[in-house]
């Protein structure tokens, strides 16, 4: 149960869109709407950024080159894979929250696929609604994080992407594959118990999720994918906890 295996549940996912595209296709509707506010404000952010960038650093009107230059594109570097970041785990959150209903009957579909006990009834929308609210929280966190890192001179700009994708990944991962955990009555520490054999997985699966998320257009395509992808990885640790 390594890395690989995790990341190959959305390609399994991926394969509900032949097998039943009427029900994907339903999973798009809110992941557009949330995409096309994301772009808008992300837009807007990449054109203010340069102006943000000079108000920010009055101390460095007077610096001479190279310095001026690293620091202000250090910070604007920062300030754009910041919002990126902050962008794709809000777009989870959100598109999770507004699309509930939606995920929802993806989400059961895959359960009576799989077979064995299907839950009566999911989290419900307030439910899920304010899962979504904690994952932008984390979210806002874990952006701060890799908006600091970015400001470090030469690898910051490089390590803050890559620590962001995995640790966001990791909690996009955590919120999707809690679904079919919590409408089964398994509480935070039930859940985190359950998944503890399959930390890898669960990295490898986020991972991924993260990476397709930022591909244009990649989210719309790839979030009912990480539903179905994320219910079948949570069978997967139910039936081995059932098994062992």
């Amino acid at each position: 149960m390594g890395f690989a295996h995790g990341a190959g549940f959305l390609f399994r996912g991926l394969k509900m869109w032949r097998q039943r595209p009427a029900l994907m296709l339903l999973g798009i509707v809110p992941a557009v709407l949330v995409l096309i506010v994301m772009v808008a404000l992300f837009v807007t952010v990449v054109l203010v950024a340069d102006d943000l960038v000079d108000w920010a650093t009055p101390f460095a009107d007077d610096w001479s080159e190279p310095w001026q230059g690293i620091v202000r594109i250090g910070l604007y570097l920062a300030m754009i894979l910041g919002s990126l970041f902050l962008f794709v785990v809000t777009f989870t959150g959100l598109t999770l929250a507004v699309g509930d209903p939606f995920y929802e009957k993806i989400w059961r579909e895959t359960e009576l696929m799989i077979g064995g006990d299907v839950p009566a009834r999911g989290v419900g929308w307030l439910r899920g609604a304010l899962d979504g609210a904690g994952l932008i929280a984390l979210g806002v966190v874990t952006t701060v994080g890799v908006f600091v890192i970015g400001l470090v001179p030469v690898v910051g700009p490089v390590v803050g992407p890559i620590l962001g994708v995995v640790v966001s990944g990791r909690l996009v991962a955590g919120e999707l594959v809690s679904r079919g955990l919590e409408a089964r009555g398994m509480d935070r520490a039930a859940q985190k118990a359950l998944l503890a054999g399959h930390r890898q997985s669960m990295l490898g699966f986020g991972t991924v999720v993260q990476l397709c998320f930022l591909v244009p257009f990649g989210a719309v395509v790839m979030m009912p994918a990480a539903v179905v992808g994320s219910t079948m990885l949570a069978r997967e640790a139910l039936d081995g906890s059932a098994g062992a």
